[in-house]
């Protein structure tokens, strides 16, 4: 009989429904595929899962579930893992679509994403992920609640300059408007408050926000949105993970001589915290010598602000990663001086 040294049930999550399957690899290298299920996104389809995984698993070994970050899709089985002691590794799609691309698979459904899934994580030694320490999930739910309420008042403000336009502007339409923009605002304000409150309760996150705070450009709410967004960085090991995360990594198409693709950043990851960086850099490339001097430098060197505005992000959230990990406020510089810790 074969020995087991390493079993993976990788996880395609959608909506309503989990396809599962379970992999194994053998003390020879040799990877089998065991077997595959479809089960509800629901409690009642985790102890299905679980009483699945017990008839088909090899006992005395366990098993790690991999499973991509699909938005919030995955949280709830993620938590019901955790709260159980079983292994969770949380994988970035991008990570899974490029390793996917190296199988022999011609045929993509969810029952072979889950497989890749699976395959993935047996090739790898993944970090187990756990549910974000103290307020972390809440303060994320108030700052996603928050930029909704942003974009439903710019959707609302727009209407109103259209109305404005019209060649016989509806005055009803106009005053329903406006108390809609009034809620809103009174609404943004109370989340402010619970952001704020929720920050000041919570020493460790507390210490975090004010050494992101004396970075150029970021106040209390782009501080409140990294930490939200990363979990406060416990589960980020370094910077490059970091900025894939973010999918500000950037990504090259070249081969040979004939074919060379423009770099770009890969916008495959968090949305909500690469948003977060944009008005800072704004603000850091005007305030701040270090980062006029980087963006300058870029400028001339390609002749495209809004490429060098992205690689400012970039820094930006690489700079909020090492202060906190070092416990270290933001240090300007004079501008006869150049920050060692913008320039690699």
């Amino acid at each position: 009989m074969k020995k087991i040294v390493k079993q993976v049930l990788g996880v395609d999550v959608a909506q309503k429904e989990l396809v599962v399957s379970l992999v194994q690899r053998t003390e020879s290298q040799e990877n089998l595929l065991i077997a595959s299920g479809v089960f509800d996104n629901d409690l009642r389809g985790f102890s299905s899962i679980i009483t699945w995984l017990k008839r088909k698993s090899s006992t005395g070994l366990p098993v790690e579930f991999v499973m991509e970050a699909t938005g919030v899709y995955h949280e709830k089985f993620a938590y019901f893992l955790d709260q159980n002691d079983l292994r969770v590794c949380i994988v970035q799609p991008s990570k899974i679509s490029n390793y996917a691309r190296s199988l022999e698979t011609k045929t993509v459904t969810d029952k072979t994403s889950s497989q890749a899934i699976a395959y993935f994580g047996l090739d790898r030694k993944l970090t187990l992920w756990k549910r974000p320490a103290g307020g972390y999930k809440n303060l994320r739910q108030l700052t996603r609640e928050r930029d909704q309420l942003i974009q439903e008042r710019t959707v609302i403000k727009n209407q109103i300059h259209a109305e404005h336009a019209e060649a016989e502007p509806s005055v009803d339409f106009i005053t329903r408007a406006e108390k809609r923009i009034s809620l809103i605002n009174d609404q943004e304000n109370e989340i402010r408050s619970q952001i704020k409150t929720l920050i000041t309760n919570d020493k460790q996150m507390f210490d975090k926000a004010v050494i992101i705070q004396t970075i150029p450009g970021i106040g209390p709410l782009t501080a409140a949105i990294v930490l939200a967004e990363t979990n406060g960085f416990d589960l980020i090991r370094n910077r490059k993970q970091l900025t894939s995360y973010a999918g500000l990594d950037v990504r090259e198409k070249q081969s040979g001589t004939s074919i060379k693709g423009k770099a770009s950043i890969s916008k495959r990851g968090n949305k909500n915290l690469r948003k977060a960086f944009h008005l800072p850099a704004l603000t850091a490339v005007r305030s701040d010598e270090a980062f006029k001097q980087l963006f300058n430098r870029l400028t001339s060197r390609h002749g495209v602000k809004m490429k060098a505005l992205v690689a400012i992000q970039r820094k930006l959230l690489e700079l909020t990663f090492t202060l906190v990990k070092n416990k270290q406020a933001y240090q300007p510089v004079r501008k006869d001086e150049e920050q060692p810790l913008l320039v690699k």
